[in-house]
């Protein structure tokens, strides 16, 4: 085991510094600059602040300082667009938010669908399944660029016109804050918490079902599909021939290799969750890596772009890492 996890990390290492020289190439032959605006500057201004910038030297030395910074001090350098601020220092405000409302999302994106999966298939061609199936279909029917103004018009504005106040925040961001002082008496959404003051979770709700909704229905699809076939396989007849309890049957025996397709799909899935995404940042206006994304991409701002595009493919070679570990583990036939 330990051998094939020393293969697979010695795989990620160059795969991770072959995307960032990548990202850099791609990033810099696109047409334009991070300063060539509808006005540019003056040459003399300009040759000044390329300067600066660094950007006077040849490229190939670009380059390599730009790779030897992040390897060496995991610098990703200054950001074109916020002058006084580093790109570290804006992934280090966005990321927290990103992670917060991420791992809920995959938490809950994950419980929720082996659960109805697993319903599903135990309960085939039965009013459990069909429920399951459609709650899947109609969640996969609407992406979150849908899931997100729905939300917002539904228990924000619709519940503001209806009661006279929102029963949930459709904007802005406040969740996994912990806020001093004591939770007011009122309001539902604040708790407090054993090492003091109090936090909310209003804040959390509908970022993470609009972000949650279309994965939790793939992997409700992906587990129903592998159950049905495991339940079917001769090992689980052995089992319930030897009058085995179905609950042991279920967790003993068909859960593990029925888990084995949706592991497969945990890894993009699970990183494109934590590092959020740009429609529910933009949607809700949490402050995540999407819009400064977003917002680099308009201002051109390519050291942030390149930031946080090999902070989400360090992210999935991450996890993708880890989704191997887990199926070698579950299935003994793949260490070999």
């Amino acid at each position: 085991m330990y051998s094939f996890i020393a293969k697979r990390f010695a795989i990620a290492v160059p795969t991770l510094l072959i995307l960032v020289i990548f990202s850099f190439i791609l990033m810099f032959a696109a047409p334009g600059g991070p300063f060539s605006n509808e006005r540019p500057p003056p040459p003399a201004v300009l040759a000044n602040i390329e300067a600066r910038y660094g950007l006077d030297q040849p490229y190939v030395v670009q380059m390599f300082n730009y790779v030897k910074n992040i390897v060496l001090h995991f610098d990703f350098g200054p950001s074109f667009q916020y002058r006084d601020r580093t790109v570290n220092d804006v992934i280090a405000q966005g990321f927290p938010v990103t992670l917060t409302y991420g791992a809920w999302s995959a938490l809950v994106a994950v419980i929720v669908g082996v659960s109805l999966g697993i319903a599903a298939a135990l309960r085939q061609n039965t009013w459990l399944d069909y429920l399951a199936v459609g709650i899947t279909i109609g969640a996969q029917a609407l992406p979150n660029f849908v899931m997100a103004p729905v939300l917002v018009l539904v228990f924000t504005l619709g519940w503001f016109w209806w009661t006279g106040a929102p029963l949930l925040p459709g904007g802005g961001w406040a969740g996994g804050v912990f806020i001093d002082g004591s939770c007011s008496a009122t309001d539902n959404f604040c708790f407090g918490v054993p090492w003091g003051g109090s936090v909310r979770f209003d804040y959390l709700i509908l970022p993470v079902v609009a972000l949650s909704t279309s994965y939790m229905a793939s992997i409700a699809r992906i587990m129903r599909s592998s159950m049905l076939e495991v339940m079917n396989s001769n090992f689980i007849r052995t089992a319930q021939a030897k009058g085995l309890p179905m609950r042991r049957v279920i967790l003993r025996h068909a859960l593990k290799p029925a888990l084995l397709p949706v592991i497969s799909y945990l890894g993009p899935a699970v990183v494109g969750m934590i590092t959020g995404s740009v429609v529910v940042d933009v949607a809700f206006s949490t402050g995540g890596i999407g819009q400064f994304f977003v917002n680099s991409a308009f201002s051109r701002d390519y050291a942030v772009i390149m930031g946080i595009t090999i902070l989400v493919g360090a992210l999935t070679i991450l996890f993708n890492l880890l989704v191997d570990v887990l199926y070698a583990w579950i299935d003994p036939k793949i260490r070999y």
